[in-house]
């Protein structure tokens, strides 16, 4: 069983951000799944699309929450840990 650590910052945005509640539902699902099968199991849901990031963000990770919203995390050695660092929108105007 996978262990998983939420940055305090995580739980301020929730709270501030006006995050839809399909968002919050499919992240507490994401941990529910990350909680029992860790990053093995979320890379096999096709619909988060977990994938390795890279330049600045690289030995972290990405799942989707929905067509805007990300979660990164990182994965801790043999820890079993899991670090959830950020949950963003992604602002596609600003390309």
């Amino acid at each position: 069983m996978w262990q998983i650590l939420e940055h305090r910052k995580v739980d301020r945005k929730l709270a501030k951000a006006k995050v839809p509640l399909e968002v919050l539902k499919r992240y507490e699902k994401w941990k529910d799944i990350a909680r029992l099968t860790g990053p093995q199991g979320l890379e096999r849901i096709k619909g988060f699309r977990d994938e390795t990031l890279k330049g600045e963000w690289k030995g972290y990770r990405s799942s989707r929450l929905g067509l805007q919203w990300r979660i990164i995390y990182r994965v801790e050695g043999n820890r079993l840990l899991i670090k959830v660092i950020d949950i963003n929108p992604r602002d596609y105007a600003k390309k």
